[in-house]
């Protein structure tokens, strides 16, 4: 059985990564355990390049605690100014033995109510919480979720990327840079 060390006890990350390794793998078994790691990066990732760093020192910090696994997956949500606007995505990040993959989420617009909040200094969850009235939205749904009325929740948007993120693990004779 193929063991996966995801770098957050976030159990939405816990169950996208799962679910991404089980869709690109389905004759496979996996086991998912998620240790709370520092991402080495701000509590909120303000850019692409710290969003992205911000994954890749979880995977490794799950590595050096979790050296056994057969995998280790870095999941780091951030957002970016794009002119007038915030754009909110996720880096994922994953470690195996040999190689490594990537990717990144699909992108979307944070509602200006929102926005005006994380420009502040005040974490997207913690600020998804505030303008929709929720606890914990971070731990659930997440802001692509409150968005779109949960059509695509937080673990889908994720998962999505996860499998992104196997490509070179699913295509192990193709070489990928990075």
């Amino acid at each position: 059985m193929n063991r996966i060390v995801v770098a957050s006890a976030n159990p939405v990350k816990v169950e996208a990564t799962l679910q991404g390794f089980q869709r690109l793998f389905p004759d496979q078994a996996f086991s998912v355990e998620g240790i709370e790691v520092e991402s080495g990066v701000s509590s909120q990732p303000m850019s692409d390049e710290e969003t992205l760093r911000g994954a890749r020192n979880r995977a490794e910090a799950a590595r050096a605690q979790r050296p056994e696994a057969s995998f280790w997956v870095g999941i780091e949500g951030g957002v970016a100014e794009d002119g007038d606007r915030l754009l909110a995505f996720a880096w994922i990040v994953v470690l195996g033995r040999e190689r490594s993959g990537s990717s990144r989420t699909a992108t979307f617009i944070l509602p200006e109510e929102v926005a005006a909040l994380v420009r502040q200094g005040v974490e997207l969850g913690h600020a998804d919480d505030r303008v929709f009235g929720r606890t914990d939205s971070k731990r659930r749904n997440g802001s692509v979720g409150l968005l779109t009325g949960d059509v695509i929740d937080r673990v889908a948007y994720y998962a999505h990327a996860v499998v992104l993120a196997l490509i070179p693990f699913k295509n192990p004779d193709l070489t990928f840079a990075g």
